[in-house]
């Protein structure tokens, strides 16, 4: 069965999300930062800026006993993580509300985890603040954000390829994911909000796509950049989708083969605690 046919892109951005980048890109993520964190049975662990819930997820499944919370100010992607939960998952519970203002007391929660998601808050400092006081003392927390886009190769060829087919800025989107790329800027962050034993590291993941197309309109439909093309037609926008490809391939090289895209992917792991 050829790529096009396998990879049929019916559902809402977050359903295309879970179904499809959560096992390629997220769920690799969420594993290395799950067995950092150590979660132990009978520990209360809370899970920032969820999403469709695949920390959470396994964060509860490594735990087997205790209590989990996924937060997320998304409805869409925690109508996904319920649906999920329904099909058989570990029990975990969720919340929709602010980084910036979480309704549970001082001092819940032994674990706190955040991956991918602090670079996004719109006050890193308050959502920081807010971690530490509903972390009891001695409790740990382990967040993740992508290190600079020059170390995730396709990442930066979509981006520059954003802009080169619909408009200067239009990779603003992408760009984003990588705003605290510094690892000492979130050393920082982290240990003015009162964290301690901080420790940052840098670890690099294999990304695995059936193709260089595949990848381009999961990017294209499964992510917030979706609205930028939402309203073309099919045709303009899969002209827009074998031109980008197109510009992948010449800028990966043997990474991108017509059948496989492979790149490393990498990001900043910090651990601490309160």
């Amino acid at each position: 069965m050829a790529p096009d046919e396998q990879w049929q892109l019916e559902g809402t951005a977050a359903e295309l999300y879970q179904r499809y980048l959560v096992p390629l890109i997220t769920s690799l993520w969420a594993a290395d930062l799950v067995k950092r964190s150590a979660p132990r049975p009978g520990e209360q662990v809370l899970d920032v800026a969820c999403g469709t819930g695949v920390v959470a997820r396994l964060a509860a499944e490594q735990m087997g006993t205790g209590r989990v919370v996924g937060l997320d100010l998304n409805s869409s992607m925690l109508a996904v993580a319920r649906a999920v939960a329904q099909n058989g998952g570990p029990k975990v519970e969720w919340h929709e509300a602010s980084v910036h203002q979480m309704p549970f007391p001082n001092g819940t929660f032994d674990v706190i985890l955040c991956q991918l998601g602090l670079q996004f808050f719109p006050d890193r400092a308050r959502a920081l603040a807010e971690m530490f006081r509903v972390l009891t003392p001695g409790g740990r927390l382990a967040l993740s954000v992508f290190t600079a886009i020059e170390r995730t190769p396709v990442a930066h060829a979509l981006a520059d390829a954003l802009d080169r087919y619909l408009a200067p800025g239009a990779s603003s989107i992408k760009r984003s994911e990588h705003t605290l790329s510094d690892g000492s800027l979130l050393e920082n962050l982290v240990s003015a909000a009162g964290f301690k034993d901080v420790t940052v590291t840098s670890v690099t993941q294999m990304l695995r796509f059936p193709s260089p197309r595949d990848y381009v309109r999961l990017q294209l439909s499964a992510t917030p950049q979706a609205g930028m093309v939402a309203d073309m037609d099919a045709d303009k926008r899969d002209a827009l989708i074998d031109a980008i490809t197109g510009d992948l391939v010449l800028s990966l090289g043997g990474n991108a083969t017509g059948v496989e895209l492979v790149s490393p992917q990498e990001c900043h792991v910090l651990l601490a605690t309160r």
